[in-house]
């Protein structure tokens, strides 16, 4: 099996009648089992109509009582998805994957700490979602990009998850399951929170990790890693090169006291057992060897 979603996966789209909901939605239906895991919309204005022949609810509790959907992917506009989060949570959703950009901190401070607690797990914000490959995709991914296998994948990144991804074929080697995580300073799963559950799927072989710099997320997951860990785990992390007090584009790579610089971590991750690859060029080969 993989982690968190599969083939047997129900989902429900909140913001399913917006442009980036429409389109995203058709793609990620069309790739795989997409039709039978896509199975409901929610949008409080147009409750009783459809899109494309999914049936659009009120609510998110009465999407789910309708279809059994238990999973919620949110294109919902900043101003408002942090609530769309909070209405899921509140729907007792096994999962939530936000992938809307730009929510205010403090919108996602106090989300966050409604969700303590209670059952449901959110992947993001501001993340690409998650794929099964050959199975189902959630989010904005590339589908044919990936090929069913036993690598997973956790990035912050979206675009170097494509990267890895990519490099990860050239090696011959397929994923179990990608995630990104999203690159905000608030969010949901964090680094050691996917590792946990790569190491308890039998499917899942070794472990890719992408970080990039500011916080201490990939440093506490290292730490778990090299306590835990029972699965090789290959760590890159992006901004290797980037000129002090210069800010990156996410909103969570901020080097704060001269802490979470690329530096830092890497050396960490070394000092854990984790092997390295200091070229983004690189990933796929080091993952490769660490193989054996």
């Amino acid at each position: 099996m993989a982690i968190l979603i599969d083939r047997n996966t129900r989902i429900m789209t909140q913001g399913i009648t917006g442009k980036t909901g429409q389109f995203h939605t058709r793609m990620c239906r069309d790739y795989a089992y997409g039709k039978e895991c896509f199975v409901a919309g929610v949008n409080p204005k147009k409750g009783g109509e459809d899109f494309d022949g999914i049936p659009i609810f009120g609510t998110v509790e009465e999407a789910k009582q309708a279809t059994g959907a238990a999973v919620s992917v949110i294109y919902v506009p900043p101003p408002f998805a942090a609530a769309a989060i909070d209405e899921a949570v509140d729907a007792e959703l096994d999962l939530v994957i936000c992938i809307t950009e730009g929510i205010p901190v403090r919108d996602m401070i106090r989300t966050c700490h409604r969700m303590e607690g209670k059952k449901t797990r959110l992947v993001g914000p501001n993340c690409p979602g998650i794929i099964t490959p050959d199975e189902i995709k959630i989010g904005i991914m590339p589908g044919y990009i990936h090929r069913k296998g036993r690598i997973g994948v956790v990035s912050r990144s979206g675009t170097l998850t494509y990267e890895a991804v990519a490099q990860l074929m050239e090696q011959e080697l397929g994923q179990s399951t990608c995630i990104g995580i999203g690159g905000d300073p608030v969010n949901g799963l964090r680094h050691r929170d996917v590792m946990k559950l790569f190491n308890e799927d039998d499917e899942t072989d070794a472990v890719l990790m992408v970080g990039e710099i500011g916080g201490t997320d990939e440093e506490d997951c290292a730490r778990w890693v090299k306590e835990n860990m029972r699965k090789p785990v290959v760590g890159y992390i992006a901004g290797l090169t980037a000129p002090p007090g210069r800010r990156m584009g996410h909103a969570g790579a901020v080097i704060s006291g001269g802490r979470g610089t690329a530096q830092e971590k890497l050396a960490v991750l070394e000092e854990c057992g984790i092997k390295v690859a200091r070229n983004p060029a690189e990933m796929g080969k080091v993952l490769k060897s660490a193989l054996g």
